[in-house]
């Protein structure tokens, strides 16, 4: 059970680069739930993800400390979905209702692939933990900042140069 957890639903499993695989199946279900469920749901949801992911992780990589199987992408799901938060939070304060707009989520998507493949700075010193709960960390400080780096992207281009 487990195992289906931490490679959500096998998406770990396509090559190649099964991170970018769990991202987008992320993305594609987060924008499902936020659409269907709404921003509320879609917080709710990352939190849960969040703590299985912890869970799961923990009991896959109990006896290999030091592994970040490729395989493992619930840890991308949960990070692609707090990166999304972001955009969707400042639609929804606006009071929108619908897909987030194109430009919003792949801004989120390609920000938090950037992050959590280049892992600078903090990411990457939390990557280096080498241990199940450093597994899930370095991709939700990576949604953390590819959160922040989609909303300064949206104010730069509709504050400075659109105007």
């Amino acid at each position: 059970m487990t195992r289906l957890l931490t490679t959500f639903g096998n998406v770990g499993l396509l090559r190649p680069a099964p991170g970018t695989w769990g991202s987008l199946a992320g993305l594609f279900l987060g924008m499902v739930i936020l659409r269907y469920g709404g921003f509320p749901i879609l917080v709710l949801s990352t939190v849960a993800i969040t703590v299985v992911g912890f869970w799961a992780v923990g009991i896959e990589l109990a006896d290999r400390p030091g592994e970040d199987p490729g395989e493992i992408v619930i840890d991308e799901v949960a990070g692609q979905w707090l990166c999304l938060l972001f955009p969707a939070a400042a639609f929804w304060m606006r009071d929108f209702d619908g897909w987030l707009p194109w430009p919003a989520w792949l801004a989120a998507f390609l920000f938090f692939r950037l992050f959590d493949v280049l892992k600078p700075g903090p990411i990457g010193v939390v990557d280096r933990r080498g241990d199940a709960p450093g597994v899930m960390l370095d991709d939700l400080l990576a949604g953390l900042i590819g959160g922040v780096a989609t909303l300064a992207a949206a104010a730069l281009f509709h504050v400075v140069l659109m105007r």
